[in-house]
């Protein structure tokens, strides 16, 4: 079982834990109540957005992966797309799991019933409160995550294959991949 966690990321909270404890015995030396609490409750609130943040930046550069040969096929009978490929890890440190996100886009010129509200069509950040998409619209592009791959030692080469659903009226649909690991 590998862990989320690389010696990186233990080093970077223990720094930011001494950086965390050093402000706390500064400020510990205040005498106003008040303004100790706002100095240990902003010291806490910094240290932990830094913590967090850190956390996303040591994955981007520690947990590289990288897709080979992807290829797609639709299965007609059930109306369906089948997603293989490789995925490797190429980085230095173990990676716990490995999601591919998948983005199949229609292609809009040679899509039927076609009209320009279809092409542009602004909207409103409180859409989602209503069903935007009843009566004869259909959707352009479906979204969908797979968990590709667990615990992938350093250099290893893993088979894998996901199935999402393939609308039958999209023409000349685009694909595309990203790959996000932890």
């Amino acid at each position: 079982m590998t862990s989320y966690f690389t010696i990186i990321h233990i080093i970077t909270l223990v720094m930011l834990f001494i950086i965390f404890l050093i402000l706390l015995v500064v400020s510990l030396k205040e005498t106003r109540k008040k303004v100790l609490f706002a100095m240990i409750f902003s010291n806490f609130l910094v240290i932990s957005m830094l913590a967090v943040f850190s956390m996303f930046v040591i994955d981007k550069y520690t947990k590289k992966a990288r897709l080979e040969d992807m290829s797609s096929s639709r299965i007609l009978l059930s109306e369906s797309m089948a997603i293989s490929g490789r995925v490797r890890n190429i980085g230095n440190f173990d990676i716990s799991k490995c999601f591919l996100h998948v983005k199949l886009v229609n292609d809009a010129l040679h899509s039927a019933n076609l009209d320009g509200s279809t092409v542009y069509k602004p909207t409103s950040g409180l859409d989602f409160l209503t069903n935007k998409l009843g009566g004869n619209k259909k959707q352009s592009t479906l979204e969908k995550d797979f968990l590709i791959a667990k615990n992938l030692k350093v250099g290893e080469l893993r088979n894998f294959s996901a199935f999402m659903r393939y609308p039958s009226y999209f023409v000349k649909p685009r694909l595309i991949y990203k790959l996000h690991c932890r």
